[in-house]
């Protein structure tokens, strides 16, 4: 997975947007004004992203996969993970946890802001 194919897949999930609300080199996705995935932009030899994650999911994980999922780096270790790719997993398994990091935070919506964002 590379920054581009991890940045089209974010933004083909329904309401996500955009932003780089800290500083030029770190892009931020969110789900109704809320974040649930970033990524540095300034990462040239080894691609990483951080996401939401329940916390006790979270530390299965990092167990599981010691050499790919971390706590989330300058983010609350509790309920963040920073995942690295290319290394142990492939790319469908990278975007399950895209997938569920959009899905805890969609669910944490208030059900009006989720009724706007369904097709």
């Amino acid at each position: 997975m590379n920054i581009e194919d991890l940045r089209e897949y974010c933004l083909a999930q329904r309401g996500v947007t955009e932003e780089l609300p800290f500083g030029p080199n770190t892009l931020v996705f969110k789900v109704g004004g809320k974040v649930f995935l970033l990524v540095g932009l300034d990462q040239v030899d080894v691609l990483c992203f951080n996401v939401k994650c329940d916390p006790d999911r979270a530390v299965e994980l990092r167990s599981d996969y010691p050499e790919t999922v971390i706590p989330g780096y300058h983010m609350n270790k509790k309920h963040w993970n920073t995942v690295y790719c290319n290394r142990q997993l492939p790319d469908e398994r990278l975007r399950m946890f895209i997938d569920d990091s959009y899905a805890l935070v969609y669910n944490s919506l208030s059900k009006a802001i989720q009724e706007s964002i369904k097709p």
